[in-house]
């Protein structure tokens, strides 16, 4: 048997609602679809129209009919269950109505105003049965709705109270969470002051035992360090007698060398003194007595010009020439006595200053690397000269640094710095400022002088082919340098030469008002008298003689007037004769400026420098002398200071 459906006495769409087939609704979906259902009727705008009128019989318009009110329920196909009519069984002489024309809402106005429409339809058209059937199909809808309110409002409370009821139980959970997590904190931290309790303990515990480990260590340590004290101070005490020994014994080695080389230096000084006031006397009493023996330009060469300053009647300084396989040495003896002398001490010098640096732990480099800078810092002004002097003077004063070795190193950088373009006058002014103060200084330079020019002694050695395996050899014992492998140039030579001997010819004619020369004009004349007696003319020993003319010749005519003028003469006879007959094409500038020279009188013009500008050399403040320097020094009645 198939199932049985029920349709609705109605259409299934009026307006634009349509009527659920399934009306299986959850409470929800059912409020919801009623909501709906009241919009959609207040938006809709289709008023309400009578279809059709409903025919009934005439026969039935006057009288009831006594048969019941039937409605048909039948099986058919699927699309005439979704009918909107109901079909009765016409054998059951039901009668068929229609609810198209009806208009529903859920809205009570609506339902109400349908209701009277309806029923005014109804009373015009409809019989009393039908009538009955519309009020209680009515009422029944009413009451549905009613029940569906009450239902809302019973839901409606009962949802407020679960609510309620449930925001109760989660404070309550919020609390007793809260009183979980303040017991659990509590906990924790008694667990952890515990624990810090008895972290601290054991840490009091092991403090306390290393405490113990380290005074036990430190007692250790204090005894052996006394007992390694002691035996420092031990050694200390030994050490420091025998280096007290030691320093005294070189003290004394030092001291006695000191006054062997003053007493040594005085004699020397004071010996060249009378020989150089001897012969200048003898020199100014008998000049014209003096016989120039004059050579040959041939003989020249080999021959030097005999007894230039010699007073007739006496024993000349004669010209000793070597002839040894070794070497052919020509100098005046008198020369070469001096020149050993000063050599040997600059030997004896220098050993010492080796000696202390070996057995003194000091480094005595700063007080050279000192020197060396204010040297090369001299200038052509008096304050210059003046200051560059006191500090160098200072030096040689200080406690720390032995004076042999600051002398030393003084003698050794103003000597070469000659060599670089330099005032030779402000040189030749310190030498002269700083010698005063300490004499031995002057043998030193002298010596570092001969050692770098032999031709400041004056001294030439000739060639010989017997003596020296080779040229270079030759050179380099006449003072030629070796520059990277290879021997310097004539002309490099020549320029070195000529600054050397330049500096001698400043240093023996320099005069400071108030300071006494040691090695003055009297020198430069000896110098200039050995020269043209034993020394050959040739490239070197005329650039030398024309060098020192230039320089010292103003003041050698200033002081020594014809006596000096014959020594010219000479020279032009004898000198520049004989190196013309050399025909070497390199002496001829050196010939044109000897020659110009003598033809120009330039003696007589003050050499440019000679004079240095400024204020005055003398000054008390700037060569102060300490009580324990006196015994290095000479006092003289004409201090400067």
């Amino acid at each position: 048997m198939s199932p049985v459906k029920l349709t609705l006495r109605c259409p299934s769409k009026i307006g634009q609602v349509i009527v659920d087939p399934d009306p299986d609704f959850s409470f929800d979906d059912l409020r919801l679809e009623l909501h709906s259902l009241e919009e959609k009727l207040n938006k809709s705008t289709m008023p309400f129209k009578k279809t059709c009128s409903r025919d009934f019989p005439v026969t039935k318009t006057l009288k009831r009919s006594s048969k019941p009110f039937i409605m048909g329920v039948y099986e058919d196909e699927l699309e005439e269950i979704f009918s909107d009519e109901v079909v009765c069984d016409p054998s059951s002489n039901a009668n068929r109505f229609n609810c198209d024309g009806i208009f529903l809402s859920d809205s009570e106005d609506s339902d109400n105003e349908s209701t009277l429409e309806a029923q005014a339809y109804l009373k015009e058209d409809m019989d009393l049965v039908e009538s009955s059937l519309a009020k209680l199909t009515h009422d029944h809808m009413l009451n549905i709705k009613e029940e569906i309110r009450n239902q809302l409002g019973r839901l409606e409370t009962d949802l407020t109270t679960l609510n309620e009821k449930s925001s109760a139980a989660i404070s309550q959970i919020e609390k007793y969470y809260e009183a979980r997590r303040e017991a659990d904190r509590r906990l924790d931290t008694q667990y952890q002051r515990e624990i810090a309790e008895g972290l601290d303990k054991y840490l009091t515990t092991v403090q306390h035992h290393h405490e113990q480990i380290s005074q036990r260590e430190e007692r250790k340590i204090r005894s052996d360090a006394a007992f390694e004290e002691a035996k420092r101070k031990e050694k200390a005490i030994l050490e420091d007698k025998k280096r007290q020994e030691k320093l005294k014994a070189e003290a004394e080695a030092k001291a006695k060398a000191e006054e062997a080389m003053k007493a040594a230096i005085e004699a020397e000084r004071r010996a060249a003194k009378e020989a150089a006031e001897t012969e200048a006397a003898e020199n100014l009493k008998k000049v014209d007595t003096v016989q120039v023996q004059e050579t040959m330009v041939g003989s020249l060469a080999t021959k030097p010009v005999n007894s230039v300053g010699q007073p007739k009647g006496t024993a000349p300084d004669e010209t000793f020439v070597s002839k040894s396989p070794d070497s052919m040495v020509r100098a005046s003896k008198s020369a070469l006595a001096l020149e050993p002398e000063r050599l040997q001490k600059l030997k004896e010098v220098e050993e010492g200053n080796q000696a202390l640096r070996l057995s003194s732990n000091k480094d005595f480099s700063t007080y050279e690397r000192h020197i060396a800078r204010l040297i090369k810092q001299i200038g052509g002004t008096k304050e210059n000269v003046r200051t560059k002097t006191s500090e160098i003077l200072k030096i040689f004063m200080a406690p720390l640094c032995p004076q042999t070795i600051s002398i030393a190193a003084f003698a050794k950088k103003i000597v070469s710095q000659c060599e670089s373009p330099h005032d030779a006058f402000a040189l030749s002014h310190v030498i002269v400022l700083v010698t005063s103060q300490a004499p031995s200084a002057l043998v030193l330079v002298l010596a570092e002088l001969h050692r770098a020019c032999i031709y400041t002694v004056p001294k030439h050695i000739q060639y010989s082919a017997a003596a020296y395996e080779s040229k270079e050899s030759y050179y380099k014992t006449i003072g030629f340098r070796e520059v990277d492998g290879k021997m310097e140039s004539v002309e490099d030579y020549l320029t070195r030469l000529e600054a050397y001997v330049k500096l001698y010819a400043a240093l023996i004619q320099t005069e400071i008002p108030g300071v006494r020369n040691l090695h003055g004009l009297e020198e430069g004349w000896a110098w200039l008298a050995r020269f043209l007696n034993a020394i050959p003319p040739n490239l070197f020993t005329a650039a030398s003689l024309n060098a020192f003319l230039k320089v010292a010749g103003f003041a050698m005519y200033r002081k020594y007037k014809s006596q000096f003028m014959k020594l010219l003469n000479i020279i032009s006879d004898n000198f520049l004769s004989a190196i013309r007959g050399k025909g070497n094409a390199n002496l001829n500038h050196i010939i044109l400026d000897i020659e110009s020279y003598l033809e120009d009188r330039k003696f007589l013009e003050e050499p440019e420098g000679k004079t240095l500008v400024g204020g005055s050399l003398l000054s008390s403040d700037a060569f102060p002398e300490p009580e324990h320097t006196q015994e290095y020094y000479r006092h003289s009645s004409n201090s400067y200071y």
